[in-house]
């Protein structure tokens, strides 16, 4: 009997939890949250906004340090610009109090947030004047999680044994000061276990933790996230996506933005096929990466993304198609209807009948002429115009010749000086001007004037037309005196066809990476749909045409 006991209590352990919740009832709870994932985010707002209502204007500094480090822990996985900020003011009171300890916290945090931005050097800049032997015993922990963290993040960029090597020492490192009681040790330890193949132990220690672990936890995702790992590394498809869902549906609820629940479940409907799935899934991971700045996450997502969307539009195209093919399949059984009916409908009229119905056609041809010819006297006018508007584009083109022979005589100019200056062996005077990088500012900043001076001229109505393709509140507002500013020029470019970045980047003096922010930033604030958007920009000035 006692053996029987045993068994049962056996196979409830390894069962997966929950066994009432199939997976389908966890992926429509997920859906579910996708769906409603502003409403946790507003929730999330409202929380943070209330707790700064109850900021008193009488708290003493060492009050004013815990209340910034109540909204940090916050922020910290929602929005890491606003987690800085507070971290940062925490800096500024530590060091007016003299306090090292509350120092070190903040310095810790900082490194650790920088990090997760992308910030290496400002985070490793920190880290080496932070002394392991001169901080307090209680911060320990935290230094080896910041130190674990950063590896983590590095190696995010470029995979490497060595960077592996290093989250492992700092993880011992911090399993040795964590209490062995703790959930913080624990699941360092399951991570620790996996990551050396334990496989079976970690699953043991994960389904202890589970029992006593509710959704709304803030472990829970953590917990479920390393149940998936172990699923994936054992190749068990279904409770790899059970877990994945499990842990991103407790992240999207707790309006948890840093989270790698949504990459990983991408990636299983991929290989399942269900495309749809992992393009919905991907778009909100990167979103959430976006909205947090975690920039690690931004380039983990970036290759995830390249090949779930090059699918999606596979699968677009091919349902294009078909629908095609549809629309054909149905044209041509119309059109054999049509005969039949015109068929029986001549055989059932009389000749008179046919007679009038011919007297009314020719009245309606006739009709049908004088709007033929309304409109070729329409296209005749628009011709007219369109031929205006090239001898408009022409002395536009004859202007940047203009330009150009200018900068010519500039150039020859420099060089007569250069040549003058060389001659009389002014030879600092030569490296002052060659190490002077004002007059290729001045150039650049009178380019770009005539730039948006001539583009206005050739489409006056872009920047009310670009902004019409913005929801409001993300719409472009110019300063005084402003003709384009930065994303308007590179969506200026994109109207002329330039479509390449790396092009627009030459032109415009900018990174490659700064111009695909520019673009990426643009479509998610589109009105319309993020793929045609750029399409949009390019008739921008067409439209207007047609409507004249």
């Amino acid at each position: 009997m006692k053996k029987f006991l045993l068994l049962i209590l056996l196979i409830f352990l390894v069962c997966p939890v929950q066994a009432s919740d199939s997976t389908k009832t966890i992926l429509a709870k997920l859906n579910y949250a996708l769906a409603n994932k502003q409403k946790y985010v507003l929730l999330k707002e409202e929380r943070i906004l209330n707790f700064k209502k109850l900021k008193s204007e009488n708290l003493s500094k060492e009050q004013e340090y815990n209340y910034n480090k109540a909204l940090y822990a916050e922020y910290q996985k929602f929005n890491s610009d606003s987690a800085i900020l507070y971290v940062k003011k925490n800096l500024k009171i530590a060091e007016k109090l003299q306090n090292k300890e509350l120092k070190d916290w903040a310095q810790l945090q900082l490194a650790n947030l920088y990090s997760s931005s992308g910030k290496y050097r400002e985070s490793e800049a920190i880290l080496k004047i932070i002394h392991k032997k001169d901080l307090a015993k209680s911060l320990l922990p935290n230094y080896y999680v910041v130190y674990r963290e950063f590896f983590e993040h590095y190696n995010a960029n470029s995979i490497s044994k060595q960077y592996i090597a290093q989250i492992a020492k700092y993880r011992d490192s911090l399993l040795a000061v964590l209490p062995s009681s703790s959930l913080d040790y624990k699941i360092n330890l399951i991570q620790k276990n996996i990551s050396q193949k334990k496989l079976e132990t970690a699953k043991k220690q994960l389904f202890v933790l589970l029992k006593d672990t509710k959704e709304e936890d803030s472990q829970y995702a953590m917990i479920t996230y390393l149940f998936g790992s172990i699923y994936e590394s054992t190749h068990e498809l279904e409770l790899r996506k059970k877990y994945y869902a499990l842990s991103a549906t407790a992240d999207i609820k707790n309006a948890i933005k840093d989270n790698a629940s949504l990459q990983e479940l991408a990636l299983v409907f991929y290989e399942i096929g269900d495309v749809d799935m992992a393009y919905k899934l991907t778009q909100s991971a990167i979103e959430d990466a976006l909205y947090c700045n975690v920039q690690f996450r931004t380039l983990l997502m970036s290759e995830v993304y390249s090949i779930i969307n090059t699918a999606y539009l596979e699968r677009e195209a091919k349902r294009k198609t078909e629908l095609q093919l549809y629309l054909l399949c149905i044209s041509l059984l119309s059109v054999f209807l049509i005969v039949a009916v015109i068929y029986v409908y001549k055989q059932m009229k009389k000749v008179s009948k046919i007679r009038g119905e011919l007297y009314e056609t020719s009245q309606k041809l006739v009709e049908l002429n004088k709007d033929i010819t309304e409109t070729n006297n329409q296209l005749q006018e628009r011709n007219a115009q369109l031929s205006e508007s090239n001898h408009i584009k022409e002395e536009y083109i004859a202007h940047f010749f203009h330009l150009c022979s200018t900068y010519i005589n500039k150039i020859e100019n420099y060089r007569i000086i250069l040549n003058k200056k060389a001659t009389a062996k002014q030879f600092d005077e030569i490296h002052k001007m060659l190490k002077s990088t004002t007059l290729i500012d001045n150039e650049l900043e009178e380019l770009y004037k005539h730039f948006d001076s001539i583009f206005l001229n050739l489409y006056p109505t872009f920047v009310k037309d670009f902004n019409a393709l913005l929801i409001p509140e993300e719409q472009v507002v110019l300063k005084q005196g402003e003709l384009l500013n930065t994303e308007l020029r590179i969506f200026a470019l994109i109207r002329l066809g330039i479509n390449d970045s790396v092009k627009i980047a030459a032109f415009l003096r900018y990174s490659l990476s700064t111009i695909y922010n520019y673009r990426t930033r643009a479509r998610n604030k589109a009105a319309v749909s993020r793929n045609d958007f750029e399409e949009m920009v390019v008739k921008i000035g067409l439209i207007s045409v047609k409507n004249q």
